[in-house]
This record gives C-alpha cells, sequence and structure tokens, in this order.
C-alpha cells in the first residue's frame, strides 16, 4: 500500500510518488502485442486505486483507456487525480490506430470534451499538450485556450508531455502547471532539466521511470541493454534487488521527481512495483555511484543535486 504523497509543485495536489499510466490499457485494434479485455482492466484499474496510487495519466489517443477509466473508475472519482492530453487526432483502421498530433483549437476543444465525456467528469485535473513546440502553440493560440479551459473549471492545471529538444521552448514560456518528461537511470539525458523545472517549482510527472524493466523487458530495447551492459549495472543486483526495483528506486532518488506514472496489466508487476516504491529511494551513496557509472558509460556532464536524497 502507498501511502507517501508528495505536493506536485505549486499545484497543491499530493500526490502518490508511483503514478498510473493507462496505455496499457487500450484494448485490441491498436498497436503492440500486450492488451487486456474490459474484466482485466477493470480489475487493475480498481487495484491500482486500492493500491494507494492516486494519480492516472490517460490520453484521447490511448484506445478504449479513457472510456473504461470512467466506466471501471468514475465512482470512486475523489479517490484520484485525473490527467489527460490534447493534440491528439486518431483514426481507427481495421486492425490499428492511426495516430497523429494536429495544433488547431478545434482538435483540443474536440478533444477536451470527449475526454470529459469518455471519463465520465466534469473536469480534469491536468489537461496536458500531447508534444508540440512553443512557437506553434502560441501562434495558434492553443496556450490561451488551455487558460480558457482553466477559467471554465474544466480543467485545473494545464501541462505538457514533451521532450528535448523542444522542451526548453516550452519551459521558456512560463505558463505550465506540470512538465511530463522521460528519465530514468539508462536514459537520464533530461536529468538538468528535471532540476531546473523542479527548482522552478512547477510539478515534475517522469515517464518511462522503469525503463520497462530493463534488460528484462518482455520487449526488448538494445538501447536500454547497451547503457546497462556498458555501466556494468548488473554488479548492484542480487536475490533482493531486481532490476526493474533498481531502476524505478533510481528515478524516485531523483529530489526533483514528484510522481512516475508506470503502466501495467500485470497484477505481479503492480505489486513488486509498490514494493519497490515501499522501500524508498536509494542510500544515497548507491545513488550517486550509479548515477556517475551510467554518466561514464553515456559520457554525460550532469550539474550537482541541488539537494540530495536519504
Amino acid at each position: 500500500m502507498i501511502s507517501q504523497r508528495t505536493q506536485l509543485g505549486k499545484t497543491g495536489m499530493l500526490v502518490s510518488r508511483l503514478g498510473y499510466g493507462s496505455m496499457g490499457i487500450r484494448g485490441p485494434r491498436t498497436w503492440g502485442i500486450r492488451v487486456v479485455d474490459d474484466s482485466g482492466a477493470d480489475r487493475i484499474l480498481n487495484a491500482v486505486l486500492d493500491s494507494g496510487i492516486n494519480l492516472i495519466d490517460t490520453s484521447p489517443d490511448y484506445g478504449a483507456s479513457e472510456e473504461r477509466i470512467g466506466r471501471f473508475l468514475s465512482h470512486r472519482r475523489d479517490e484520484f487525480y485525473l490527467a489527460t492530453k490534447c493534440g491528439c487526432v486518431y483514426t481507427q483502421q481495421e486492425d490499428h490506430l492511426q495516430l497523429d498530433h494536429v495544433w488547431s483549437r478545434q482538435v483540443i476543444t474536440n478533444n477536451l470534451e470527449t475526454s470529459l465525456k469518455r471519463l465520465r467528469c466534469d473536469f480534469v485535473d491536468i489537461l496536458q499538450f500531447h508534444g508540440g513546440d512553443a512557437e506553434t502553440l502560441e501562434r495558434e493560440g492553443l496556450i490561451e485556450c488551455l487558460q480558457g479551459f482553466k477559467r471554465s473549471g474544466k480543467v485545473r492545471f494545464i501541462g505538457v508531455s514533451t521532450s528535448l529538444p523542444k522542451l526548453p521552448g516550452m519551459f521558456e514560456l512560463g505558463v505550465f502547471d506540470t512538465y511530463q518528461i522521460p528519465y530514468s537511470l539508462l536514459a537520464p539525458e533530461h536529468e538538468s532539466w528535471i532540476q531546473k523545472i523542479g527548482q522552478a517549482g512547477s510539478g515534475v510527472i517522469i515517464r518511462g521511470g522503469i525503463a520497462q524493466g530493463g534488460p528484462d523487458a518482455v520487449i526488448q530495447r538494445p538501447a536500454n541493454n547497451d547503457v546497462w551492459q556498458k555501466a556494468n549495472l548488473d554488479r548492484w543486483i542480487d536475490e533482493s534487488t531486481s532490476r526493474a526495483e533498481l531502476i524505478l528506486r533510481y528515478t524516485l532518488s531523483n529530489p526533483h521527481c514528484h510522481s512516475t506514472i508506470v503502466g501495467t496489466c500485470d497484477h505481479r508487476h503492480l505489486a513488486e512495483n509498490i514494493a519497490a516504491v515501499a522501500k524508498g529511494p536509494l542510500p544515497l551513496e548507491w545513488y550517486k555511484e550509479l548515477r556517475q557509472s551510467v554518466a561514464a558509460a553515456l559520457a554525460l556532464s550532469f550539474p550537482p543535486e541541488s539537494k540530495t536524497t536519504t
């Protein structure tokens, strides 16, 4: 059971350190090899809330995800914070979901209206641009549009799901309450920006914080495996510490990570993730040594930590 809560930047929302990414409940005829039926989605979503996780991230282009959240969790809406996205255009083909991102007022307005209906609620806690660049969002008046949603009460806070090289431009706008950013032990390239955003008082939501389990991922990522091997990270693994646990606890050791969203439909994996979070951040010396090992393997240079975890 996850009981620890962290304030998400200046939003005032107290979020669980582990959030839930709902792409995995997208359903059939979408993409990928791992799908779940309605009963499976019902079970995992309620198990997520029962475990103490109170931040759920979704998107209108995640297949059946929003509709399933609405159908199976709307009666528990006061137990969790809900984040969705906009800028999404999607077309159901015979065997897959065709995805695109279009930056217009009509698209993002339609996204929000559709999301509220699917989610069976009157508002979302965070509405995030699903990518995009600062120049386009400003030119099309889309930031003003999201701010209008806030004034109407349909959206509490606005955010962006982004990454380099577009992240700096988004940050310079100075308008976002939250940033969703990729980061993990095996992909730490955004670390300096996570620190900068956290120090500015914005909420930091990490995606990819478990790196799909590293070398143990169901779908192998050669780039992740290469970093793992070059940094010789198996020396940290023993019978009491799995690869996924080490990666997740490393992410949680970053002092500016407020919550990391991890998606799964496997109840065993959910339990393992919760157990990893319960162990807390890594010991400071472990965290520093791991950070240095991976930085050396990737030939990266990071700024010193502004504060440390214990």
